[in-house]
């Protein structure tokens, strides 16, 4: 599969390109950056000095004449870039025949009217919205394989819906009742762009987004129940940590969430089931989820967290995932470290 990137000067693209640079179905073509980027015309391995070797393509400014000249010699593409900016252009590829995997938030939700509130901008291509395939690779396999795009999910929606769906997919969860997800993300899920909120020295631990943030009705969407979102700010990079709070059914046992998870997860291998609370050191520059769960049988309250690196599992690494799925390849395919000197390195 012949793949571009476009947005690859950012934390996110960076990641992306670092990992199809490593697979050996997916040819990488085209690093492309917005029409007024200062980073084009660089090479890759400029901006990030430590891919040098590893890839040092040009990094080309976006343009409709661009797309035309390589229509004909792309497969798919992967945006990583403002949300507006493929729900405005995804459709040019499409027509073309190319697969659009997108890791922003231009396709993620199911409803048109929730973008002007939870995204700020009208959505141009309404009809594309229900063609949109989600791209949670652990849940939506059969999906992802026939789709012709693919809205990988957000950061915080991976590790809360991996923490989440064993629960309500079985229906264990307690009918409307209070559903509350904590979520803690590094800095770096804020993206690249300057500003003081996000600068390492100005961050303290802080909720931020509290009932508004536009994580909460794609969570609620793909949980099929409505979920309380609260995020936080913490001052480390990378990494997340989702904890889910919820009441069960009457007579749900732990045997009943035990085998709720180990069906869901049995198969999968990047997401780990884990004996102890998950640590994000952990999973740090890992594509792999943690998942630790305990059950109060007295007041029927389960609480469950996820682990994840925000870049990869949250972002690029799924990204993959879903593309090794449309290629009929296991999703973790050219994800796993092949020796121990990988892990932790990124």
């Amino acid at each position: 599969m012949k793949v571009a990137v476009i947005g690859a000067s950012g934390y996110v693209g960076a990641e992306l390109v670092f990992l199809l640079s490593r697979h050996d179905k997916l040819s990488l073509e085209y690093l492309v950056v917005s029409e007024g980027s200062t980073s084009a015309g660089k090479s890759f391995s400029q901006l990030h000095p430590r891919y040098q070797g590893i890839c040092d393509l040009p990094l080309i400014a976006f343009s409709s004449h661009w797309l035309e000249q390589v229509k004909d010699s792309l497969d798919a593409v992967f945006f990583a870039t403002p949300h507006e900016y493929s729900a405005q252009w995804a459709s040019h590829f499409l027509q073309h025949g190319i697969k659009v995997f997108d890791l922003s938030g231009g396709f993620r939700l199911n409803q048109p009217q929730d973008y002007p509130q939870y995204y700020g901008f009208e959505h141009p291509n309404n009809d594309l919205i229900n063609q949109a395939v989600y791209g949670l690779a652990e849940w939506q396999r059969q999906q992802i394989a026939t789709a012709k795009l693919v809205a990988v999910p957000g950061c915080y929606p991976t590790a809360s819906l991996l923490a989440l769906k064993p629960i309500t997919n079985n229906q264990l969860h307690a009918e409307n009742s209070l559903i509350v997800v904590n979520g803690i993300s590094g800095v770096s899920g804020a993206g690249k762009k300057l500003s003081m909120a996000t600068s390492f020295n100005e961050v303290s631990l802080t909720p931020y987004n509290i009932l508004q943030h536009r994580h909460q009705p794609e969570i609620s969407q793909e949980a099929q129940a409505q979920v309380i979102f609260n995020p936080h700010l913490a001052p480390y990079k990378r990494g997340l940590l989702s904890t889910v709070t919820l009441t069960l059914k009457s007579g749900v046992t732990v045997a009943d969430i035990d085998n709720a998870f180990n069906t869901a997860y049995q198969d999968t291998p990047l997401v780990r089931i884990s004996a102890d609370w998950p640590k994000i050191d952990n999973v740090a520059y890992t594509p792999f989820a943690d998942i630790h769960w305990q059950f109060d049988e007295e007041k029927q309250v389960l609480v469950v967290s996820c682990a994840i690196d925000n870049l990869l599992k949250g972002a690029a690494s799924q990204a993959i995932q879903c593309a090794n799925i449309s290629l009929g390849l296991p999703s973790h395919y050219a994800l796993l470290p092949t020796t121990a000197s990988e892990l932790g390195n990124g």
